[in-house]
C-alpha cells in the first residue's frame, strides 16, 4: 500500500495560513477558530465542510493569482 509522502509544498506556509484564513471568514467559522485554535475545532465541524475548504481555496487561490498578474 503507498504511503502519503510529505514532499515540498508548492505554497509558502504563510500563504497557505492566509488561505486557510480567508475560507474560514467566508464560511462564517473565523470566530470560533480564533477563540478555540484549529487544534480545538471539532472534527464533525470542520469534516462536514471539507469539500468545501478544499474547493474555496482554490478559488481564493485563483482570484490571488489573478491579482497578481494583473498587478504586473
Amino acid at each position: 500500500m503507498a504511503k502519503w509522502s510529505k514532499g515540498p509544498s508548492v505554497l509558502p506556509n504563510a500563504i497557505r495560513d492566509q488561505f486557510k484564513y480567508e475560507v474560514a471568514a467566508d464560511l462564517g467559522l473565523l470566530d470560533d477558530i480564533e477563540q478555540k485554535g484549529w487544534a480545538d475545532m471539532p472534527t464533525r465541524q470542520l469534516g462536514r465542510i471539507g469539500g468545501k475548504i478544499g474547493g474555496n481555496m482554490v478559488k481564493v487561490m485563483v482570484r490571488m493569482a489573478e491579482e497578481s498578474m494583473t498587478e504586473k
